[in-house]
């Protein structure tokens, strides 16, 4: 069950959050395992739940950064950095004093400098960081937490560098393929823009002098230029208002599951989404419950790290599902949102005990399949917006010519 907190760090700082156990007397003692000293506990009510709280768009995993001062390349860098430091025997916190010395970035070297100020002070690593929740979210925090409390804080360090790492990857691999697809369109609808105020004008002028009758295609073509600079300033107006009502309509809970809905439904986007969803719930499960953390935690620190509501309540249905102590496979049995292959390794490794292992078989298998579907899905955009792009160019000249072929044809007549 859900039970709401109120606990103080070793600093004195009042720390409030939400907590999934099955007992008071067990939430607290994992608490204490955090080394938070509990003040208060009691049920949850819903919309107290910090799990309900729809994840930032567009998440991948771990929420990092959210500042300025901690870039998720800086995360990952300095994540690696200091596995390799305590891998070769460095102190904690002269390790820390180390990587903040080189750091050149100043924001970033007041980070580390932070966290090693509190961590000279007495607070464990975990809670030094969770002064610093802009730079280390709940995940990247408890499976520090878990690291120090089992002594595997050198393995936990490989897994978060490891972890970092692919979800950069990944973002990489999915911007360099939108990059060009981006740009076209563009192009395209800047040039287009540019010939309807720019262009079509002075054709139109053209055309009253030589007094010709135009074809309907030219005739929308200069009406649509005619709009276009006559009321710029509606159109920029109409644009902004459509901008933040989407925007609005998009953070509203039903606009966020009518969005989420509509993305899964996509013809090839909603099975690539599908295939990268899967890949990072299985990935981070795996990593977090090799972590050693306790199953329902596990389940609800993936949930917070899901952007779509239905990806969401799939996780809820497996945190319920092992609550009723029933597999958490029992859950993605017959789900058309996760692919079968986690179902099966899920059920596998529950059997064999080996589900940590299977899980992050699955999600580097299917990483490799999601770049070959994403680089099918732009085979299939680029021609599409070459063939639009196409399609324009050729109106506009079909629109813009064939009146001065008509004028010659007369001209020639006349001669």
């Amino acid at each position: 069950m859900k039970l709401a907190y109120r606990a103080f760090e070793k600093s004195g700082r009042e720390v409030s959050n939400v907590i999934d156990a099955p007992s008071e007397a067990e939430a607290t003692d994992r608490l204490r395992q955090r080394d938070l000293f509990v003040a208060d506990i009691h049920p949850a009510s819903p919309d107290a739940s910090a799990a309900d709280k729809p994840a930032p768009s567009g998440s991948w995993g771990l929420h990092l950064p959210r500042s300025k001062g901690a870039r998720l390349k800086d995360v990952a860098m300095f994540t690696r950095q200091l596995y390799m430091l305590i891998k070769s025997g460095t102190p904690l916190a002269e390790g820390l004093r180390s990587l903040e010395r080189q750091t050149r970035a100043p924001a970033w070297r007041g980070v580390i400098a932070d966290i090693r100020s509190k961590l000279e002070e007495g607070m464990p690593l975990s809670a030094a960081m969770g002064a610093r929740p802009d730079c280390f979210d709940e995940v990247y925090r408890n499976m520090i937490s878990a690291g120090e409390t089992s002594g595997k804080l050198t393995i936990v360090l490989e897994r978060l560098a490891q972890l970092i790492r692919k979800r950069v990857q990944v973002r990489r691999t999915v911007q360099g393929a939108m990059i060009y697809p981006i740009l076209l369109t563009f192009v395209s609808t800047a040039v287009f823009v540019v010939m309807l105020l720019f262009v079509v004008p002075r054709f139109k002028m053209l055309f009253d002098t030589l007094a010709v009758p135009l074809p309907s295609t030219t005739r929308m073509l200069i009406d649509l230029s005619d709009a276009l600079k006559g009321y710029w300033h509606a159109v920029v107006g109409v644009l902004v208002a459509a901008a933040v009502a989407i925007k609005l309509f998009v953070s509203s809970q039903a606009g966020r599951r009518a969005c989420d809905t509509l993305v899964l439904r996509l013809p090839w986007v909603g099975n690539l989404v599908r295939s990268f969803a899967t890949a990072r719930i299985a990935r981070l499960l795996g990593v977090l419950l090799d972590s050693h953390l306790p199953v329902l935690e596990a389940l609800q620190l993936t949930r917070g790290s899901v952007a779509n509501v239905h990806y969401r309540e799939l996780i809820d249905r497996a945190s319920e599902s092992v609550s009723r102590g029933q597999p958490i496979s029992q859950a993605f049995k017959d789900s058309d949102l996760v692919h079968p292959s986690i179902y099966e390794a899920t059920r596998s490794g529950e059997q064999s005990g080996q589900l940590s292992p299977l899980l992050l078989d699955v999600a580097e298998f299917m990483d490799e399949e999601n770049e070959v579907l994403l680089k099918g899905l732009i085979g299939i955009i680029e021609p599409v917006l070459l063939i639009t792009m196409g399609i324009m160019v050729g109106f506009v000249a079909l629109s813009i010519f064939t009146p001065l072929f008509d004028a010659t044809g007369l001209v020639g007549k006349g001669g």
